[in-house]
């Protein structure tokens, strides 16, 4: 379905709160239980990055297992993971309870919530992550239920992966186009609306197309309000092609800066295999940089791991659903970063 528009960002690789759904999110904001915290998982230094490390998250919780169980061979390299700051994404039944949770978590921390809003109708062409709210005053709503709960709270908002890029790729539908734009440059106001929280609108990666393809449907998408954009989500290209991508982008949405997923582009994209699903559960793949504000180039706002490492792109080469925890993978990716 891709053809002219080459590698494209894998649908279903950024399924996480979406498919789990706000109950395992609310139960990581939670210190009850045999969660992550026995682990000792804590924030890492302001100076390093401001983002907020989820204490009892799924990687948390697998250091706590693998400990417990003696295997701290396994726990030590999951910890890599477990001791970052991955985004959380916002499930659908219950935004404002699952925003505030998060983002009072972070804040009682002293750092930023890092959060993704993945919810749009017609959401991933009907593919692994296939879904999104039923219909636009739905998703008006979820946003608004959002937006009440971050509150004046910091947070960081990635704003919905793959929504621009399928309009201009042909996957979604042209009857769907016109109130996807109305619905994206809503919710970008509406967030941008709150006292410390900043919005990054989805923009593709390196390896799908060119930026002349997409800089005016982001603008129809409302970028200009934006704080900027993402590039990168849930995709493996390196950082630094991911950050040429993002500056030819920039000169062309009227110099907007950017954040860039690295959370699994340590040994860049695979080229082995089925071209179509490249993106998929890749062998050999490894962590990229760590989360921080401290970047290769002015533009770039931050490095970022909006994909949480270690959970499923799909159900391909022996992958959970996606979103699932994919304990075996997360090892591989965290011993290839060593």
């Amino acid at each position: 379905m891709y053809g002219m528009w080459g590698a494209g960002r894998g649908r279903g690789a950024r399924a996480s709160a979406a498919v789990l759904g706000a109950a395992l999110l609310l139960a990581g904001c939670s210190s009850e239980g045999d969660g992550g915290e026995r682990a000792g998982i804590a924030q890492r230094p302001e100076g390093t990055t401001p983002f907020w490390v989820n204490p009892d998250g799924t990687a948390a919780r697998q250091v706590a297992a693998l400990e417990k169980a003696g295997k701290k061979d396994e726990a030590a390299q999951i910890r890599k993971i477990a001791e970052q700051p991955v985004a959380e994404w916002i499930g659908p039944e219950n935004p404002e309870r699952e925003a505030r949770g998060l983002t009072e978590a972070a804040d009682r921390a002293g750092r930023t919530a890092l959060l993704v809003l993945y919810n749009i109708p017609h959401r991933d062409c009907g593919q692994y992550s296939q879904g999104g709210a039923a219909d636009g005053d739905a998703y008006r709503g979820w946003i608004d239920g959002v937006a009440k709960g971050i509150g004046d709270r910091p947070a960081l908002v990635v704003l919905e992966p793959d929504a621009v890029l399928h309009l201009v790729d042909g996957c979604t539908p042209d009857e769907f186009h016109e109130e996807r734009y109305d619905l994206l440059k809503g919710a970008v106001a509406r967030l941008t609306s709150l006292k410390n929280t900043k919005v990054y609108l989805d923009a593709g990666n390196a390896g799908w197309g060119d930026p002349d393809q997409i800089f005016e449907p982001l603008k129809w998408a409302g970028v200009d309000q934006a704080d900027g954009f993402a590039v990168n989500v849930s995709n493996f290209y390196s950082t630094e092609d991911s950050i040429a991508y993002g500056k030819r982008l920039s000169a062309k949405v009227g110099g907007k800066h950017f954040v860039v997923d690295t959370s699994r582009n340590g040994n860049g994209p695979y080229t082995g295999g089925d071209p179509g699903e490249r993106w998929c559960n890749p062998p050999g793949r490894a962590l990229g940089e760590t989360p921080t504000t401290k970047t290769a180039d002015p533009l770039v706002d931050a490095y970022l791991w909006v994909k949480r490492p270690g959970e499923s792109d799909g159900e391909c080469k022996g992958g959970p659903k996606a979103g699932q925890w994919w304990s075996v993978y997360a090892l591989k990716l965290a011993k290839a970063s060593d």
